[in-house]
C-alpha cells in the first residue's frame, strides 16, 4: 500500500514537517508494510518559502530589512537549488508576529520590508519570484512594498507620503520614474489563500483589519483609503483590480502586487503542490492523509486541504484528514471531496494541553484511522 502524507502545519503546535512525522509514525504502527511518502504543504502563508526552498534543494539568504514599523530586523528568503527562483514570505518582514500586541496598528504599519526582500532577490539574479502573502500586520495596499522598489506616492500638494496604511486616503499621484526596471523582466507569482476583494464589507479592512489592531474608526478610514488607492492606481495603470479575487489578501497586498509588480495570483497550495511534484505521487497512491489545526468553512474555500481534495478527486484517490478542531459536517466534508475527517482530540482538554500533546494525538488518531481503512488487509 502506498500512502502519501501531505499536511499543513498545526498552528501553535507543530510545523508541517513535524505533522508529517507524527502521521508517519501512526501509519507505521497500524500498517508496517505500507510505503509512505511525506510532502509538507502550506497555503502561501507562514512556512511556504521554507518548504519550497528545502524541497528544491535550495539555500536561505539572510538580509536585514524594515519590520512593519520601520525598525531593522533580520530576515531571510530562499533561492531554489538551480538559482532561478526566489521564495519570499512577506510575514518574515511585514508580519504580525514581528509586533507585540500593543503595537498592532494598520494605520502605521507598512510592507516596505517585503519590497526590500524582493529587491534583494532581484540583486541575486533570479528569473522568478514566488511571494507568499499570509500573516501580514499591514493594510497598506502594497504601497510600502512598492516604495521599496522605487514607486513614489504624492498627495494633492505634491508632498511625498510615508507608505503606510494611514496614507492611503491622501494618495493623489503615483510616480513610476524611479521604479526598478528589472521588475519588467521577472515573473512574479503570488501565493494567496483568500479570495477577498480589495475594499467594501468583504474587503481587506473590514474582514482582516480588526485582527491587526484596527478599531471601528480605523476600519472605515482604511477602507476609504483602499478605495482611493484603487481609483488612483486604476487610472495610472489602466487596470482596475479592486474586485479581483485575492485583491484584499494581506491588507490589499494582493491588489498591490497586481498593479506594482504585474504579478499573477494563484492559490498558495497549488503553487506548493506544483513545485513539489505532488500530483505524480497522488496518482500512484492508495490513500492520501492530510491535516491541519482546524477544519472549518475557511478550509473549504481554498486552504491546503481543499486544494488537495481537488487533486485527489481528479485521480479517484481517497483523502483522509486529521485535525485538532473539526467544525464541518459529514455532508460538507463529502461535498468537499474529503473521504474521512477525524479530530485528534478524544477527551476534554485545555488548548495548552492539546498543543503540548499534539504529536502524540496526531500519531494515535492516524493509527486508528489507518487500522480502520485497511481493515482486513495483511500488515
Amino acid at each position: 500500500m502506498k500512502i502519501v502524507i501531505a499536511p499543513d502545519k498545526f498552528r501553535g503546535s507543530l510545523e508541517a514537517t513535524d505533522v508529517c512525522k507524527a502521521i508517519d509514525e501512526g501509519v507505521m504502527r497500524a500498517f508496517p508494510a505500507a510505503v509512505t511518502r511525506s510532502v509538507p504543504l502550506a497555503d502561501g502563508g507562514e512556512g511556504t518559502a521554507s518548504i519550497l526552498t528545502e524541497y528544491t534543494g535550495g539555500r536561505f539568504v539572510p538580509v536585514d530589512v524594515h519590520d512593519p514599523l520601520g525598525r531593522i530586523v533580520g530576515s531571510t528568503y530562499g533561492i531554489s537549488g538551480d538559482g532561478l527562483t526566489a521564495f519570499i514570505e512577506m510575514s518574515v518582514a511585514s508580519g504580525l508576529s514581528l509586533l507585540s500586541r500593543d503595537e498592532y496598528n494598520p494605520m502605521l504599519t507598512s510592507t516596505y520590508g517585503t519590497g526590500q526582500l524582493i529587491r534583494h532577490a532581484l540583486d541575486s539574479g533570479v528569473a522568478k519570484i514566488v511571494l507568499g502573502i499570509g500573516g501580514s500586520a499591514t493594510t497598506d495596499g502594497g504601497i510600502g512594498m512598492a516604495a521599496a522598489l522605487g514607486y513614489e506616492f504624492y498627495d494633492q500638494k505634491g508632498i511625498l507620503l510615508d507608505p503606510v496604511g494611514g496614507s492611503l486616503g491622501q494618495i493623489h499621484r503615483i510616480s513610476t520614474d524611479k521604479v526598478d526596471s528589472r521588475l519588467q523582466s521577472k515573473k512574479i507569482v503570488v501565493a494567496c489563500d483568500v479570495t477577498n476583494e480589495l475594499h467594501g464589507r468583504l474587503g481587506a479592512a473590514y474582514v482582516y483589519g480588526p485582527q491587526k489592531g484596527a478599531d471601528d474608526a480605523m476600519v472605515v478610514n482604511l477602507d476609504e483609503g483602499l478605495k482611493n488607492l484603487s481609483r488612483v492606481a486604476s487610472e495610472k495603470f489602466e487596470k482596475d483590480y479592486s474586485d479581483y479575487p485575492g485583491a484584499g489578501a494581506a491588507g490589499g497586498l494582493g491588489a498591490g502586487a497586481l498593479w506594482f509588480l504585474s504579478a499573477e495570483l494563484h492559490p498558495g497550495v497549488n503553487i506548493v503542490m506544483e513545485h513539489t511534484g505532488l500530483e505524480g505521487l497522488v496518482q500512484e497512491a492508495d490513500l492520501v492523509i492530510s491535516g491541519e489545526g482546524k477544519v472549518d468553512d475557511q478550509t473549504l474555500q481554498g486552504k491546503v486541504i481543499k486544494g488537495l481534495a481537488v487533486l485527489c478527486q481528479k485521480h479517484s484517490v481517497p483523502l483522509a484528514v486529521v485535525c485538532g478542531t473539526l467544525s464541518i459536517s459529514p455532508e460538507e466534508a463529502r461535498e468537499a471531496g474529503i473521504t474521512c475527517a477525524v479530530s485528534v482530540l478524544n477527551k476534554p482538554t485545555t488548548l495548552e494541553q492539546a498543543q503540548k500533546e499534539a504529536f502524540e494525538n496526531i500519531r494515535d488518531a492516524t493509527f486508528s484511522l489507518v487500522r480502520l481503512f485497511f481493515s482486513g488487509r495483511e500488515s
